[in-house]
């Protein structure tokens, strides 16, 4: 299974990853691992985690306040955001096209 990212969601990581950074040197790195580990649980075991919409998933991350929203279409998981868990739950929502 292949796995893209919706620009926003790329948007996502790079700030967050800026944001541990300057908190913490390493920090940014260690965060930007954990994603990655999430996405790698993702893909495989796509449909394990919570369904938050008709098409859509959410899987927290382990050490992070995050959660990744992503949908499965055939072979592709496709990122839709990389979620800070103290935002509004529907923001990521408004990123979906069509």
């Amino acid at each position: 299974m292949n796995y893209s990212f919706h620009p926003f969601a790329i948007k996502e990581l790079d700030n967050s990853i800026n944001y541990y950074e300057d908190k913490s040197p390493g920090l940014g790195l260690e965060f930007s691992k954990e994603v990655y580990s999430t996405i790698k649980r993702i893909l495989q075991f796509p449909n394990a985690w919570t369904k938050i919409s008709k098409n859509c998933r959410r899987c927290m991350t382990q050490r992070f306040p995050y959660g990744i929203i992503y949908h499965v279409k055939g072979d592709e998981l496709y990122i839709i955001s990389i979620m800070q868990l103290n935002r509004k739950p529907t923001d990521w929502d408004r990123f979906l096209e069509g």
